[in-house]
């Protein structure tokens, strides 16, 4: 290859020259995915790329996976408020850093649904907080799962 070939080069995802991206920003409420929703909203303001954030909530509860009476309707009701408290955090916060965004909360295992949705979009990058829970760090984080798979660039934001 001679020196005046061209190198083909992979943009880099957070590079400000890119105004088509769509970043999908996974959000549960904790501190760590609240930083990844601030990096993310930065990425997206300074390339005027599209925020995607997602809330995930899990199928069923511990409690009932081991036989503890479980009111399911209860459970339905505080997750669908939980994601209705997290959507007007996020709108509250992207309006104060001047960002639309969108919101979707979904059931189902947060590692595939990120990765769907990702997909589906065709994001271009994928932030999430580090777990700080010491369980997932000795059996595997969402953070962790994600960077395995090749769907999207992910970014694991530490606190």
């Amino acid at each position: 290859m001679s020196q005046d070939a061209a190198v083909e080069r992979t943009p880099n995802p957070a590079s400000p020259a890119d105004p088509a991206q769509i970043i999908v920003a996974g959000v549960d409420g904790s501190p760590t995915s609240w930083d990844a929703f601030s990096w993310a909203a930065g990425v997206a303001m300074r390339s005027n790329g599209k925020l995607i954030v997602v809330y995930v909530m899990p199928f069923t509860d511990p409690a009932a996976v081991y036989g503890a009476p479980y009111d399911y309707v209860g459970a339905e009701n505080f997750r669908e408020e939980v994601a209705g408290e997290l959507k007007d955090e996020a709108e509250r916060r992207a309006r104060e850093i001047g960002i639309s965004i969108s919101f979707v909360s979904d059931y189902g295992d947060a590692t595939q649904t990120l990765t769907d949705i990702a997909r589906n979009v065709h994001a271009t990058l994928v932030v999430v907080g580090r777990s700080a829970k010491m369980w997932h760090h000795l059996a595997g984080s969402l953070s962790h799962r994600l960077t395995c798979r090749k769907d999207a660039p992910v970014v694991v934001v530490v606190p």
